[in-house]
């Protein structure tokens, strides 16, 4: 009976109501404050890493645009890439509403930018170097039709989303190891192929 008693008391101590769950957290939570967007700029003619990312860029393009699968998938993760993935970036590549029908299959010239982070400015000559020697990178890299003026000021930009006048895709490349590796990756802004 005391047993019983005593399990009572403590179940009825350490029941809470829903309510008040969601009013005493454990540890405080500060809202974080909005930040704007990381923005972007042409990587620089100097920088190490424009070379790979432009051998890298002139192999995506003749892949994207064959829009053969056995081409573009091995450079979009090969036997990773989802079926879903798959899908999706072949109707990105045949929809006639989508940037790279645009941006890639057009008769005029085709531009391209390769674009990495702004480093924000709080960030001291050491903390840059240190990002800067870093074995792996990150660019977007964008095709364009219509002129070389107009690209993504931030990454959210280069989502591909119907109506930009650019088609982007990311791509990350490392150093580790004896060779150099690289993939990309083809985001897809609301409204898209399905």
């Amino acid at each position: 009976m005391r047993a019983l008693l005593i399990s009572s008391v403590l179940a009825a101590a350490f029941a809470v109501s829903p309510a008040l769950a969601a009013e005493t957290l454990l540890v405080p939570v500060v809202p974080e404050d909005a930040s704007a967007p990381a923005r972007l700029a042409p990587l620089a003619a100097d920088s190490p890493w424009t070379a790979r990312f432009e051998a890298a860029a002139d192999e995506l393009l003749p892949a994207l645009r064959s829009g053969d699968e056995s081409r573009w998938a091995p450079l979009l993760g090969g036997r990773w890439l989802a079926t879903a993935d798959r899908a999706r970036v072949s109707a990105l590549l045949s929809e006639r509403s989508s940037p790279f029908r645009h941006a890639l299959f057009s008769r005029a010239l085709t531009h391209r930018a390769i674009l990495g982070w702004q480093p924000p400015a709080s960030l001291t000559a050491d903390e840059q170097a240190a990002i800067a020697a870093r074995p792996e990178a990150e660019a977007i890299v964008c095709w364009s039709s219509y002129g070389d003026d107009q690209w993504p000021s931030t990454a959210a930009e280069a989502d591909n989303a119907p109506g930009r006048r650019y088609a982007c895709t990311r791509v990350t490349y490392s150093i580790r190891g004896e060779t150099p590796t690289w993939r990309a990756f083809i985001e897809q802004g609301a409204g898209g192929p399905v």
